[in-house]
């Protein structure tokens, strides 16, 4: 419920604060006193938008704060889910800086309009006469009678699933998508893959390849070297191997006086073992080399083969073929696979609406069932606020495709003559016919489920004396179920609150400022003979008031 509210610079107030408490409060004034203002007030502190125009003192900021008792509303989970601190007293709080910056916070903690508004819509209900244009809309009449049928938890199911449903079906819809692209590219792709796949293409091949065909391209020369060098070690006047044969011997007759010697010796024994092993692998090398003419044509076939496909996929290696090739692969597969995979998501998709459907029909069980009790009560409610002829028709059809909440679909007409024919709300219910609907709805609502702070901004505009008394009677009721807060011109709602209070004007300075104060017991008797009588109150206007709020 609504603790308090103070209001800082904003339009005609310098400064204000109220308390609140539980019940029924009633605010009262004279017309242009200021309680658009107070709504306006109370309206930024909920998230409603900014106006630097509104600053009583374009140099000072404007601060508005509001403290709220939420701890029967079970918040914890929004405030968790929105990284707020939940606290059982929270405070809301709006600046507005001179700049026109705006500036929200919530326990102390900056927060975003679109967090504000949201958390408005759980805390206060702020209901004028425009505002009753919303029974004429589908989404608020599903919520009345969702609420009575206490479909939340249904609902909440089936919304998950729905969303799951769409999830499938976009992904179906991709699928099908691709499918037709891969359909028109596969006969391509299929021929771009088997090339690949026939080239039998190996990682570092073409390295290989290139090697090989530079030795058979340059096998005479290589022959030539080859031998040379091979005659070079062994020849036996001056090979490099006879004159490391008779170095060794030289140094290892001196090998035993010295071991400096010794040293010496051991060393060019190890480059002769060397020597040797490379004279082998000349010899080798030699004798297998050889002009093939043959295998010299297979390898420019074969690495022209390799340099064509990089040519015609725009890559330079032969691993970047694979690449290709692998994706060519999963492309011919998708089409080949296709069928099983769209298959596979058509049952996913058929599963999900299975179960849709038996929560629909739950959700739809449920509302059917508290149809007829609503438009009883509807009925009766309007009846006591002079409305004796009114009749409700509420039927709900099933539709063919999944809704946002359910397959069905709603039929709310309205009549509210005897003899008269059903028509939509907005059109064939005045404003005040529309207001004591609203009224009797939020009546209803308030006996069923916890409903937040709500606050009616003269919603008894042209009614009757005798009726008013019904509106007071139906507004006490609900005050014993919720925090109800009322601004009114009725002297019969004036007298049934809980506390009164009163929004006026006055001259300071030459300067109007709008203050609210809460009214004594007898600032009460004759406010409210004000309002039965005019500014000259009379005796008669005295009793009546007394007897009124007696």
């Amino acid at each position: 419920m609504l603790a308090s509210i103070s209001i800082q610079n904003y339009a005609l107030i310098n400064q204000l604060s109220i308390d609140f408490t539980d019940g029924l409060s009633i605010i009262t004034g004279e017309t242009g006193a200021g309680k658009s203002i107070l709504l306006g007030a109370l309206g930024l502190v909920l998230g409603n938008r900014a106006d630097v125009s509104t600053l009583k003192d374009t140099s000072k900021k404007c601060v508005v704060e509001a403290h709220l008792a939420i701890s029967n509303y079970h918040l914890q989970d929004f405030f968790t889910s929105v990284d707020l601190d939940y606290e059982p007293q929270t405070i809301l709080r709006r600046e507005i800086l001179p700049s026109g910056k705006s500036r929200a916070f919530v326990n102390d903690t900056p927060v975003t309009l679109s967090v504000l508004n949201e958390l408005k819509s759980k805390l206060i209900d702020v209901h004028s006469q425009h505002q009753t244009l919303e029974l004429s809309d589908t989404n608020f009449q599903f919520h009345i009678i969702d609420a009575l049928a206490k479909n939340s938890v249904k609902l909440a199911s089936y919304q998950r699933g729905l969303k799951q449903l769409h999830v499938y079906q976009r992904e179906l819809q991709e699928l099908e998508t691709s499918q037709r692209e891969a359909n028109q590219q596969y006969d391509y792709n299929l021929h771009l893959f088997n090339e690949l796949n026939e080239a039998k293409l190996i990682v570092d091949e073409q390295e290989e390849l290139e090697e090989k065909l530079e030795k058979l391209n340059n096998v005479e020369e290589i022959q030539l070297n080859l031998s040379e060098a091979v005659h070079l070690a062994t020849t036996d006047e001056i090979g490099i191997q006879t004159l490391l044969y008779t170095l060794e011997n030289r140094l290892q007759k001196i090998a035993p006086y010295s071991k400096e010697y010794e040293e010496i010796s051991n060393r060019i024994t190890s480059i002769k073992i060397e020597l040797d092993d490379i004279v082998s692998e000349l010899e080798d090398a030699t004798e297998s080399i050889d002009s093939n003419p043959v295998e010299l044509e297979q390898l420019n076939d074969r690495l022209q083969l390799l340099y064509n496909l990089q040519k015609k996929h725009y890559v330079n290696s032969v691993a970047e073929l694979l690449a290709i090739q692998k994706v060519l692969a999963e492309k011919v597969d998708q089409v080949e696979n296709a069928e099983q995979v769209i298959n596979q998501k058509l049952k996913q998709i058929d599963e999900v609406s299975t179960k849709l459907n038996e929560v629909a029909n739950q959700i739809s069980t449920t509302r059917k069932k508290i149809l007829p009790n609503l438009k009883k009560e509807l009925e009766h409610l309007l009846s006591d606020l002079g409305m004796p002829e009114a009749r409700f028709s509420i039927e709900l059809s099933t539709s063919d495709t999944f809704l946002s909440n359910g397959k069905d679909k709603l039929s709310f007409l309205f009549s509210a003559n005897k003899g008269g024919s059903f028509g939509e709300l907005k059109k064939v219910a005045s404003g005040g016919e529309l207001s004591r609907i609203m009224l009797a709805i939020k009546k209803i609502l308030s006996e069923n489920i916890q409903l937040p702070t709500i606050i009616f901004d003269e919603i008894d505009t042209g009614v009757s004396g005798e009726i008013s008394n019904k509106i007071a009677k139906i507004m006490q009721e609900m005050s014993q179920q919720m925090q109800v807060i009322t601004i009114t011109h009725l002297p019969q709602i004036a007298a049934k609150g809980n506390q009164h209070y009163k929004v006026y004007k006055e001259d300071v300075a030459g300067v109007t400022t709008t203050n609210l104060k809460q009214l004594s017991e007898d600032e009460r008797i004759v406010e409210i003979a004000e309002m039965l009588s005019g500014k000259k109150i009379s005796e008669s206007a005295i009793t009546h008031a007394k007897e009124l709020l007696n």
